[in-house]
């Protein structure tokens, strides 16, 4: 297996494997309303963002670190007077997010299931531990991978750790995710193949240009083109 040009696959999971923003927008959305005696939406949903960049290296990517953003805002546009029963419909809103049923994407399973066996397969995912487990074992999607890697953050660091521990290193491996940023850039940088699956609704935080130079970039319209890529490349 070793001669061969690709060996192992890496998947994103979020919005990739199955929908995960749709609810945070939705959620954000509720946030909005319940402070809008308080703060404009707009100027609200400015300052949620803020608040998230600031903090995603104490409270990491996820759910529980989105209702904790919320709750700060909350705190911050109010100057401290938020009642206490706005802050328990946050975390119940946080609380539903953690709760919602796992949707896969279309072509998602069958894809898989025709690389099952010709490649290792590897599901590369950040966030809340156990928000992914659950995700990962309602979606019925874990027996198919090979590993499952649930990491604080992606960078190149990550990718050539991951490739080497479950492939023969990033050189014959190839990862797939809808976030440049986070999945196809880093990625690539460490030596991999970096194939863009765009998704809707992508976080602002995880925006970026597609690359330009990069013999090993790759894109696609949805999953269910994944196999061609992966037969041309051998």
């Amino acid at each position: 297996m070793t001669d061969r040009t690709l060996t192992a696959i890496g998947f994103d999971a979020d919005d990739t494997l199955w929908q995960n923003e749709q609810f945070y927008t939705l959620t954000r959305n509720r946030f909005l309303g319940l402070l809008k005696d308080y703060a404009d939406p707009d100027h609200l949903a400015d300052r949620l963002l803020d608040v998230q960049r600031r903090t995603l290296k104490i409270y990491g990517f996820g759910i529980k670190g989105f209702t904790l953003s919320m709750i700060e805002t909350a705190i911050q546009v109010t100057e401290g007077r938020v009642p206490g029963e706005t802050i328990e419909k946050i975390l119940e809103a946080g609380r539903e997010m953690l709760e919602h049923p796992v949707e896969t994407l279309p072509f998602v399973r069958e894809t898989i299931e025709s690389l099952v066996g010709r490649y290792r397969l590897i599901m590369i995912t950040k966030g809340d531990l156990f928000d992914q487990e659950r995700k990962l074992a309602a979606s019925g999607l874990g027996e198919l991978f090979d590993g499952v890697e649930i990491v604080s953050d992606k960078t190149t660091a990550t990718y050539e750790r991951v490739f080497a521990r479950y492939g023969d290193g990033a050189a014959k491996s190839m990862m797939v995710g809808n976030s440049l940023k986070s999945d196809i850039v880093p990625a690539i940088e460490a030596g991999s193949w970096g194939v863009f699956v765009p998704h809707d609704l992508t976080w602002v935080i995880e925006h970026m240009d597609e690359p330009e130079g990069y013999d090993r970039f790759r894109k696609i319209a949805h999953l269910g083109e994944l196999a061609r890529v992966v037969d041309e490349i051998g």
